[in-house]
């Protein structure tokens, strides 16, 4: 086979898997392996990942040229696209993914869906995102895209640079939200980073004005990985998102002691506006014997007040199951992008053990009965149990 026969190879194989028809998992069951998904009513899984390292495009892994690439090797490769924010404009799906490189560098690039199911292509090249503060990011990611009432489109996303406090340790670091606007998602206006006391990560714009002030959902911690005093969801109001400073910061969700989110407590993307209230969409990270492991739960706050909770339904709302288990840090979901479409329809993008992302689809009135209507955590193994007996006993009584 020649050279150029390798190239149409390659097109061939690759344009296969950009087309595949995705579909949702059929009697709880992936043919993907033996092992079994959960149904429950509440959304449906589909039974491929959306993005995975294998769909970025081929210009950005492979030098066509054969006399500088005469055996066709990847010159830079791809590890893993994973936690996506993600917005609907002008009538196209559009995900601004994290992809991660060989070199643990992470980027942002933006793929884009007829449906927001399949069919995913990334555009041709990756976001070019200037620096904050005068200061080279070593490293960028996890971006929450929010289109906000003021007509711009904002990303907020978690700057990591190195400790220069700790010289000598190469694994010090420091995490704190950068913030860019645009208004194509092309061209990015690099703003200044919030300004805070601690180190931030999974910082979120509310997409309307509080009392005629930007809302930001925060994350405090004492350090890159440890929470430390950090408390869990926090809230803060900036007169200035070109100069956004946290002055007075509140925890409007805790963490809690043998939760889903004793360890950290983050919100995920920005929440969905229903007439019964905001819906939220979060993840929770606990402690166990294999690391930490993190899933995804869901709150509702009030209309009048998004800091009020309203609806708290115990445990997990989504977890990594099946293949989705396994990846570069296991036993993780996480999703800091979704969609609300005009009839209803909503989809979660979610990540699975840092590695690919999927899709969920679920819808509006099904995600506000399941806030509204699923047991709290009582927090103790007695409340547990009462609670089942009262749903046992009143499916007797039917």
């Amino acid at each position: 086979m020649d050279y150029q026969e390798k190239i149409a190879l390659l097109r061939q194989r690759h344009e296969a898997l950009l087309a595949r028809k995705n579909e949702p998992v059929n009697n709880g069951r992936s043919d993907l392996d033996t092992l079994t998904f959960q149904e429950n009513g509440i959304y449906e899984k589909y039974k491929y990942p959306i993005l995975t390292a294998e769909h970025t495009p081929l210009e950005w892994r492979y030098d066509f040229c054969e006399k500088d690439n005469p055996f066709l090797m990847q010159r830079i490769m791809i590890n893993a696209v994973l936690n996506a924010g993600a917005i609907k404009l002008d009538g196209r799906y559009l995900l601004v993914c994290r992809v991660e490189g060989a070199d643990r560098k992470s980027f942002f690039a933006v793929a884009e869906s007829p449906n927001g199911i399949d069919n995913w292509r990334f555009w041709d090249e990756p976001i070019t995102m200037p620096d904050g503060d005068n200061l080279p990011a070593t490293n960028v990611y996890d971006m929450r895209i929010t289109q906000h009432e003021d007509g711009w489109i904002y990303g907020i996303f978690c700057v990591e640079r190195h400790d220069e406090t700790k010289p000598f340790d190469t694994s010090a670091a420091t995490a704190k939200a950068g913030i860019a606007r645009t208004k194509d998602l092309i061209h990015w206006e690099r703003l200044q980073d919030l300004s805070t006391l601690c180190q931030q990560r999974n910082v979120v714009l509310h997409p309307e004005f509080v009392e005629g002030k930007y809302a930001l959902y925060t994350r405090p911690q004492d350090g890159f990985i440890d929470t430390g005093k950090g408390g869990g969801i926090g809230w803060t109001l900036v007169d200035d998102i070109t100069h956004a400073e946290v002055r007075n910061e509140r925890i409007i969700f805790g963490r809690q002691y043998h939760t889903i989110y004793e360890v950290k407590n983050g919100e995920g993307p920005h929440p969905l506006k229903t007439d019964k209230g905001w819906l939220h969409l979060a993840h929770g990270v606990r402690n166990t014997a294999d690391g930490l492991r993190y899933v995804l739960y869901m709150y509702m706050t009030a209309l009048d007040d998004p800091t009020r909770v309203i609806a708290r339904p115990g445990g997990f709302f989504l977890v990594p199951e099946a293949q989705e288990y396994l990846g570069d840090v296991m036993n993780v979901a996480f999703a800091n992008g979704w969609i609300k479409d005009d009839d209803g329809r909503v989809l979660i993008y979610y990540a699975s053990a840092d590695t690919r992302l999927h899709v969920a689809v679920s819808s509006i009135d099904r995600l506000v009965d399941y806030c509204m209507n699923t047991p709290e955590d009582g927090f103790t193994t007695g409340a547990s149990v009462e609670t089942i007996k009262k749903m046992v006993a009143k499916n007797r009584n039917l």
